[in-house]
C-alpha cells in the first residue's frame, strides 16, 4: 500500500526521507503553498514540543497538515484537541474490536494506548502573506517506539494492532476533516471539548504538571472552555494550566 496523492480532499506529498515534516510544511507556507499533507518514511531532524528530539526511524507515521486561517489566532491552539480526536477516531477505525478504554487522550496533545504514549502532536504557526498558516504535525508509533522517553511509550504493533503507516494515514486524513468540520473554525469548541473529555484519561486522578520554572501537584479536574487544564489544588482552589507536561503522580514521592 502506498500513500495516496490526495487524502481528505488535500494533496499529499510523500518523502522517503526528510528533515522534518513540520519544517517542510512551514517552508511551503512561506512560499504560499496550498493546504496540503506532508508525509515521510523517515525524519532526520524530527522534533517534539519545546524542541525535544523525536525519534523518527522508518516504520512509523510522520505526517503534517498545512492549513490556512483554520480559526482566529487566539483559538488556533485548540486544533491540538481536534487532531487528537481525529487520531483516536482513526485508530478505532483500524481496530474496531479493541476496547475503547485502552485508547485515551492526554492533555494537551498526546494519545495513550494502555497508558503509554502512542502519538505525538506538534502545532506550529506562521504568517503567510495576509493569512495565518498553521501546521499540525502528527507522529504515530506504528512499528516501534523509544525506550528511554520521559513518558513511557508504546507502538501499535507491540500492542497487538497490525497497521501500516499508510493505513493509519488514510484514516487520519479523513477523520481530520471530520473533526475540523465539527470544530467549525473554533465556533464549536464546546462540541470538541465534550468529545475530548469523553475520551480523556485520568480525569479525577492525581497528576504532576511540570512547568519551566516549577512543578505543581493536584487533581486533573477538567479542561475549561478554552482548553486549559483545570488543576484542583489543596484547599479547594484550582489553577488553570495553559502549557506544561503532565505526569501521573507516584505514591510516596
Amino acid at each position: 500500500m502506498a500513500f495516496p496523492a490526495v487524502a481528505g480532499g488535500l494533496p499529499v506529498t510523500h518523502f522517503t526521507e526528510i528533515g522534518s515534516t513540520n519544517a517542510e510544511a512551514l517552508l511551503r507556507a512561506a512560499d504560499g503553498g496550498v493546504e496540503q499533507w506532508i508525509v515521510a518514511d523517515k525524519q532526520i531532524s524530527g522534533r517534539g514540543r519545546r524542541g525535544r528530539q523525536w525519534i523518527s526511524e522508518p516504520g512509523n507515521l510522520y505526517s503534517t497538515v498545512l492549513l490556512y486561517d483554520p480559526a482566529p489566532p487566539s483559538l488556533s491552539p485548540q486544533i491540538c484537541f481536534v487532531a487528537a480526536l481525529a487520531l483516536h477516531d482513526a485508530v478505532m477505525d483500524i481496530a474496531p474490536s479493541m476496547e475503547a478504554e485502552r485508547l485515551r487522550l492526554k492533555w494537551p496533545n498526546d494519545v495513550l494506548l494502555d497508558g503509554k504514549k502512542l502519538v505525538g502532536i506538534l502545532v506550529e504557526g506562521a504568517v503567510s502573506n495576509t493569512r495565518q498558516a498553521v501546521v499540525v504535525g502528527i507522529g504515530v508509533n506504528c512499528a516501534h517506539h523509544p525506550e528511554d522517553a520521559a513518558y513511557p511509550a508504546t507502538d501499535l504493533q507491540s500492542s497487538g494492532i497490525a497497521a501500516t503507516p499508510e493505513q493509519v494515514f488514510a484514516r487520519l486524513a479523513e477523520r481530520m476533516m471530520d473533526r475540523l468540520a465539527q470544530w467549525q473554525h473554533g465556533k464549536q469548541f464546546a462540541q470538541t471539548r465534550e468529545a475530548w473529555l469523553s475520551r480523556a484519561g485520568g480525569i479525577g486522578s492525581e497528576i504532576e504538571v511540570r512547568l519551566p520554572e516549577r512543578s505543581l501537584r493536584g487533581t486533573f479536574d477538567a479542561i475549561d472552555g478554552d482548553g486549559a487544564l483545570v488543576l484542583g489544588l489543596p484547599g479547594g482552589h484550582s489553577e488553570l494550566i495553559r502549557a506544561g507536561d503532565v505526569f501521573p503522580t507516584i505514591p510516596g514521592r
